[in-house]
């Protein structure tokens, strides 16, 4: 008999809403991937793009590993920058190179040609996918969540052909006028997509924010932090869905992010949660596994994992992740490691 339970009961729901829970509730950031045997079977016969844009097959990779494992929730299966496309952008994955856009945005008229199209003619698919994967989930009570990349971090990819922060930054303080017009327009494409994903019955929406470690305090302040803001307030006005903020190598920004406004805060590996705590309360906190620790000793990952337990539990409701994405390599059996460690660890 299939579980019934209402998913604003399931444990990573009322983690996210800031409940206390029995235990941490897990899941991890692309964990529907290479590491996965079944997902690569269905990668060697169709393209990244292709699984994408097929509401079927986006399913059924977003479910295969809930039906390995048993996390507490699904990620759709998607990617932070194929809604660029609909922007007018040329992207393409290319093997062993990853994501390509093949005409970047260069020039302040550039940035005037970029389009805004509405997520339900931009990214379809995906809607669909996520009705797909919630109808198939709901009555097991696992949520599924969301998510988009952050204004910043598109940016970065939008200005170059594979993502150089660097380009991006000097775009920022040279061309201010067309990066705050650029901003605009993600703002808008961030927060309808979102939008979209939570009508569509996404639990949850995170906001990658993966390059914004490379900016300074004054220049996250000055070019990124206001349309952070614009993304999370248009998101909360318009549904109830919590929103998670996640940026990776951003200890230096970290005063700043409760002003984001977001629900929950993901950390990676190089930031304690003891800090994280200072910073943001007893706010709902997800992390931080360093995801290289899953390729290898056993005995090393059972260490690492009961120490990221106890210390999560500390202060406020803890929602157990990896600090980024996991790993290509990663062996099978690691995860099911960890996944008997988070469910067999008592946050009482």
């Amino acid at each position: 008999m299939p579980n019934t339970i209402g998913l604003e009961s399931s444990l990573l729901v009322r983690a996210l809403r800031g409940e206390a829970t029995e235990r941490a509730p897990l899941w991890l950031m692309r964990q529907a991937g290479r590491y996965l045997p079944e997902y690569r079977e269905v990668r060697a016969k169709h393209s990244m793009l292709d699984v994408i844009r097929t509401p079927e097959l986006a399913a059924k990779v977003t479910l295969q590993p809930i039906d390995r494992f048993g996390f507490d929730g699904a990620i759709i299966f998607a990617d932070i920058l194929n809604p660029l496309i609909g922007m007018g952008i040329q992207l393409d994955f290319v093997e062993g190179e990853g994501p390509v856009i093949f005409n970047p945005v260069q020039t302040p008229s550039d940035v005037d040609q970029l389009k805004v199209p509405s997520p339900k003619e931009n990214v379809p698919y995906t809607l669909e996918a996520l009705r797909l994967v919630v109808k198939e989930l709901s009555p097991r009570g696992v949520p599924t969540l969301g998510f988009s990349g952050a204004p910043f971090t598109l940016a970065t990819y939008l200005l170059s052909k594979k993502g150089d922060k660097e380009l991006a930054k000097r775009f920022m303080r040279d061309n201010q006028s067309a990066w705050a017009a650029l901003q605009k327009k993600l703002t808008t494409l961030v927060s309808d997509y979102l939008v979209a994903q939570a009508e569509a019955g996404a639990s949850a929406v995170q906001i990658f924010d993966s390059w914004v470690g490379v900016l300074s305090p004054s220049e996250f302040a000055t070019f990124v932090l206001p349309w952070l803001q614009q993304v999370v307030a248009s998101v909360k006005s318009r549904t109830k869905v919590p929103v998670i903020y996640f940026a990776t190598s951003a200890g230096g920004l970290l005063a700043q992010f409760p002003s984001i406004g977001a629900d929950v805060y993901g950390i990676d590996w190089r930031l304690t949660f003891a800090a994280a705590r200072q910073t943001f309360g007893n706010k709902p906190l997800q992390g931080n596994l360093d995801p290289t620790i899953l390729l290898g000793d056993k005995s090393y990952l059972e260490k690492e994992t009961r120490r990221i337990l106890a210390e999560g539990k500390e202060g406020g409701p803890f929602i157990f992740n990896l600090g980024h994405g996991i790993l290509p390599p990663t062996p099978i059996a690691n995860v099911e490691t960890l996944v008997s460690l988070v469910k067999t660890f008592c946050l009482g």
